[in-house]
């Protein structure tokens, strides 16, 4: 989790000067606050690890009790908005995905992000009966990710097409999209037969190397 600094002038010069420089660690304070050592309490049968980061609670649990504990957080602490929810690809590294929900209790003005780690095959529990706004999230996170949500009510891509072979937001998938992406409306709209006559899409590489995939993907394992 990062401090959010104001990004003034983007467009005007690079925001970082060195491409492989990595944010040090936000400090994690002790849980003090009256309200949120009320949660911890409540949570913890199913808590890993509690702590402070950026003025809010960071809860840690397994993936198996994600549904308990959003329940829990709902119906007893108030959280009762769920205003973002996403996975961080770590499968290089664990073999695993990191999950993460981004809770908003409006009495108190508190936020809570629960987190969890998944192996890689196994599927997470929907919490989309409890926040409607998990439905988007969660075929987003098995569009992009490829992370399986079960009983969600319609578990299907959102963002690329039904019939679209791999997951855009894997670090292992390329910058500039693999080969059934360049051939992908070729196919779709003429057919296959038409591939010598067309050719692939042609993407600006102008802004992108194509060995930054193996740059960036080799330099966080």
């Amino acid at each position: 989790m990062r401090k959010y600094v104001p990004k003034d002038n983007v467009q005007g010069k690079a925001y970082y000067t060195d491409r492989f420089w990595v944010s040090p660690r936000v400090v994690r304070d002790a849980v003090e606050d009256a309200h949120f050592a009320t949660v911890v309490e409540a949570v913890s049968s199913w808590s890993n690890e509690t702590y402070i980061e950026l003025g809010q609670l960071v809860i840690h649990i397994k993936p198996e009790d994600n549904f308990t504990v959003m329940k829990t957080l709902k119906e007893l602490c108030g959280y009762t908005q769920c205003s973002e929810q996403s996975a961080v690809d770590y499968l290089a590294k664990d073999k695993e995905f990191e999950l993460f929900w981004q809770l908003l209790n409006i009495t108190e003005a508190k936020r809570i992000r629960v987190v969890c780690r998944l192996a890689q095959g196994l599927a997470i529990e929907s919490i989309e009966p409890l926040y409607k706004s998990a439905n988007f999230a969660e075929r987003e996170m098995f569009d992009m990710f490829g992370i399986k949500v079960n009983n969600h009510p319609f578990l299907k891509r959102i963002l690329m097409p039904d019939d679209w072979e791999g997951n855009p937001l894997l670090k292992t998938y390329p910058l500039h999209g693999d080969e059934f992406a360049s051939w992908y409306e070729v196919d779709k709209i003429f057919g296959k037969e038409y591939r010598d006559i067309i050719g692939p899409e042609n993407r600006d590489p102008g802004k992108i190397d194509i060995a930054d995939t193996k740059r960036f993907f080799s330099y966080w394992i």
